[in-house]
C-alpha cells in the first residue's frame, strides 16, 4: 500500500501527463499535417518530431524505466523523421503513450518509487524518472504552444477558460 505522500505523487504525474496531452492535442488540432512538420528554422524541430520525441521518451523512463518494459527507443531516429507522418497518427502514438504511463503509474508503489534503476545511464529513483519524464513532456508541451502560435500567428484559438489555458 502506497502512503499517501506516494499517491498523491503518482495522480499528480497521471494529472500532469492527461493535461500536457489535452494541451498538444489543443495545438495539432488545428494544424494542418503539413504544420506539424515545419520548423521554424533548419535547425529547430517541428512538432511532428517533438511528439515522436516525447512518445520514446516517456516510454524510456515511464514504462521501460518505472515499469519494467524492455527499452527499444532509438532516440535519433526521433529528431530524423522527415516522412511526415499524418497528424492524426502522431497523436494516437502519443495518446497510447500516455495511456501506458498511466498504467504504470496507476500500478506504482512506494517500493517501487524508491528503487533505483538504470534509465539512459543514469542510475535514478523510480520517483525521478516520474519527475523527469513529466517535466520533460511540461517544457516540450510549452514549446508545442510556442511553434502552433509562431505558425498560427493571429489564428491561434486559445483554450476556453475552463480548461488549462494558454
Amino acid at each position: 500500500m502506497a502512503s499517501d505522500l506516494a499517491r498523491t505523487y503518482l495522480e499528480t504525474a497521471r494529472s500532469e501527463l492527461r493535461e500536457a496531452l489535452e494541451k498538444i492535442r489543443h495545438c495539432v488540432d488545428q494544424l494542418t499535417d503539413e504544420d506539424v512538420w515545419w520548423r521554424p528554422g533548419e535547425e529547430m524541430n517541428s512538432i511532428g518530431n517533438i511528439i515522436l520525441h516525447l512518445s520514446g521518451n516517456l516510454r524510456q523512463w515511464i514504462v521501460s524505466g518505472v515499469g519494467g518494459a524492455p527499452d527499444t527507443r532509438d532516440r535519433p531516429a526521433e529528431f530524423a523523421e522527415r516522412r511526415r507522418i499524418p497528424k492524426g497518427e502522431l497523436l494516437t502514438k502519443l495518446t497510447d503513450t500516455i495511456a501506458a504511463c498511466d498504467a504504470v503509474l496507476a500500478t506504482c508503489d512506494e517500493a517501487n518509487l524508491l528503487r533505483v534503476r538504470a534509465v539512459q545511464r543514469h542510475e535514478v529513483t523510480g520517483l525521478a524518472a516520474v519527475f523527469h519524464a513529466v517535466g520533460h513532456l511540461l517544457g516540450h508541451t510549452q514549446e508545442t504552444i510556442y511553434v502552433t502560435r509562431m505558425r498560427l500567428g493571429e489564428k491561434y484559438k486559445f483554450k476556453g477558460r475552463g480548461a488549462a489555458a494558454h
